[in-house]
């Protein structure tokens, strides 16, 4: 078998060896065994499913929430000559029709499902006949409601596991706490507990916090002193644009990117970052999942996480190829106290919840007794503005009512093009047309779709383009020329969010909150919340150790790279020393700004300012008209 497995990794991926746990994870899997893998982001987690996979017989049922990843899984297996086809909610029922049949006659290994197709019937139908060898299960952390970004969509899996009780499962995710990993296995119906866990320690990165009164000054430190492309995260979308647009003043390579953009602007920014075009990318939270980087030399927090799973995820973003990188952290004196306030605000009272459940159905224009089993394209940041609230504090009160019955939101789903005849058929017959390529795709439209000269129905624009023998570009270029002439009504492919109502709108004095989706789950944000104000504010423990004890609740070793252990290792004292010389020389020559000192300065802001303060208090400088100077006494 070790032969095999090392032909196989040969074969496909061009590998001589195995990354750390990967043998080890592939011979549960083969083995038969329900397993958890917790590995960190960019550990290889994808092979670990693949390869065994291809020493089986059957197929690979793949659930993962980002259609993105699975359109670059399914195109980078069939690169290598495997069959694979992703089902998610950007493909016509037809689409998905075909790609189901492949799974149960053809030779598809591998099925890459959203987990909001799981419930549908044609989708249970056809996995009752497939041959199916592993079912794995992406981001499984999604579906603990004691973990960081809970997905109640994933508890659909439960019912997938009913139709293949003997199919072995392989939950993956990259963050995991000891009661999330006890509660995957639970949901998933373990036969029997079983981890893998390899290390969180990534030896490679240098974690630190650096407390500064210019954030955008030490900003600019990091991105000259640290060669190479990174990430800024901040929690507001206006913050992403205006620091962006900061570092362009300031000469360097930058682009801002959030769930604001329209779809093409995101992925066209995205691919610039991706390809070195641009350098820094500045953005929210909805930026870098499922995007594997491997150069990424610093990951900078403009604003702190609310989580230290979500930290991690996303500073582990920085040094996937191994080489040194840095994650940084900016802090303000208040930023502790402005961010516990700003995470109090975002908890939502049950009066709010009753308010935008209302206001919610009010927008998508559903009354009160209707609306049950309807789907609506969602715009949620309109939606926000409409009833002016963050959209962190909708997305929480959207979440809470998904936890209790009402609703489901699908946040990344790709729409099919949408295409209804504004003439009927006879008065089409008297259209003058301009040109026979339109005559061509109007007559590829009636043989392909039936009512849609009564009601809006998905198209394929590429099957449009084979039936009338005209190129992709043409078919989406003409349609919106018949558009503008008023023959058809037509909505290109989108990204916009989907609502589903699962229950009909109720009067908002109706809504119900259970105790255990609102109280306990506040109560879990606060704790984890907590954990990573404790993470930002520790001055003496390794901050490795501190992400360690955190995930495996065990004590390793000091990373030895971090800022507090290169304090432990330079010492304080001698660090002032050194400091206060290079202050003295500066101010010989002329009197500055305690910014500007800073500035100037190669090192630790912080043990910067307090060197300045120093050398005041033993009368060595001082201070006037907001300037420091060399005292002459």
């Amino acid at each position: 078998m070790e032969g095999k497995l090392l032909d196989t990794l040969k074969k496909y991926w061009h590998y001589d060896s195995f990354r750390p746990m990967q043998r080890e994870a592939i011979e549960s899997v083969l083995s038969g065994r329900d397993t958890l893998v917790l590995m960190p982001t960019g550990g290889g987690k994808s092979i670990i499913y693949q390869l065994p996979t291809l020493l089986s017989e059957g197929l690979c049922i793949v659930v993962t929430p980002l259609i993105a990843l699975m359109k670059d899984q399914v195109d980078a297996l069939r690169k290598r000559g495997i069959p694979a086809v992703a089902v998610h909610s950007g493909l016509t029922s037809r689409q998905i029709d075909i790609a189901l049949d492949n799974c149960v006659y053809g030779d598809v290994k591998f099925l890459y499902v959203a987990p909001e197709r799981l419930s549908s019937e044609m989708f249970r139908l056809r996995v009752d006949r497939m041959n199916v060898s592993i079912l794995a299960v992406d981001e499984a952390h999604c579906i603990s409601q004691w973990g960081y970004d809970f997905r109640p969509s994933y508890l659909r899996i439960k019912e997938l596991r009913k139709i293949l009780p003997d199919t072995p499962v392989l939950a993956l995710t990259a963050s995991a706490t000891p009661q999330v990993a006890k509660d995957i296995m639970h949901q998933l119906e373990f036969a029997e507990p079983h981890i893998l866990q390899s290390s969180f320690l990534r030896p490679n990165l240098s974690y630190s916090v650096r407390e500064t009164s210019d954030k955008e000054g030490q900003l600019m430190r990091i991105v000259r002193n640290v060669p190479g492309c990174g990430i800024v995260y901040v929690r507001m979308r206006n913050t992403a644009e205006r620091v962006a647009n900061y570092l362009v003043e300031q000469g360097e390579s930058a682009s801002f990117y959030h769930g604001g953009l329209p779809n093409a602007e995101r992925s066209m920014r995205q691919d610039d970052w991706i390809s070195g075009k641009t350098r820094i990318m500045v953005a929210t939270n909805a930026f870098g999942m499922g995007i594997d980087k491997r150069d990424v030399r610093f990951v900078v927090h403009y604003t702190m996480s609310d989580s230290l799973e979500s930290y991690y995820q996303e500073a582990g973003r920085a040094g996937r190829d191994g080489k040194r990188s840095y994650a940084v952290i900016l802090m303000e004196a208040y930023d502790n106290q402005r961010i516990t306030e700003l995470f109090t605000k975002e908890f939502p009272d049950i009066a709010l919840i009753r308010s935008v459940y209302h206001e919610l159905c009010s927008y998508l224009g559903v009354a009160i007794g209707d609306g049950k089993e309807a789907s609506f394209v969602f715009n949620i940041y309109d939606f926000c503005r409409h009833i002016k609230l963050p959209i962190i504090t909708v997305h929480n009160i959207i979440k809470l009512l998904q936890l209790n019955g009402y609703m489901t939101l699908v946040e990344e789903c790709e729409h099919p093009a949408r295409l209804m005849f504004m003439v009927t058929r006879d008065e089409l017959y008297g259209v003058k047309l301009q040109s026979e390529k339109e005559e061509h795709i109007i007559r590829s439209i009636l043989r392909l779709y039936t009512g849609i000269f009564s009601e809006f129905r998905p198209i394929d624009e590429m099957e449009i383009a084979s039936q009338s023998k005209v190129s992709h570009t043409d078919v989406h270029e003409l349609l919106k020329r018949l558009w503008r002439a008023n023959i058809i009504r037509y909505i290109p492919t989108n990204n916009d969010p989907l609502i589903f109502l699962d229950e009909e709108r109720l009067p908002a004095r109706d809504i119900y909150i259970a105790p255990e989706t609102y109280s306990q789950r506040k109560a879990l944000m606060m704790e984890r919340f907590n954990h990573m104000l404790h993470y930002a504010n520790e001055e003496q423990e390794c901050r490795s150790r501190i992400i360690e004890q955190y995930f495996c609740d065990k004590m390793s070793e000091p990373c030895g790279i971090c800022d507090n252990c290169l304090a432990h290792k330079k010492g304080k004292k001698s660090r002032f020393i050194n400091y206060e010389k290079q202050i003295i020389d500066l101010l010989i020559a002329e009197p500055m700004t305690i910014k500007e000192v800073v500035a100037k300065i190669k090192g630790n802001e912080q043990t910067i300012v307090e060197s300045i303060r120093n050398l005041l208090e033993r009368g060595k400088l001082k201070t006037e008209n907001g300037k420091v100077f060399i005292s002459e006494e």
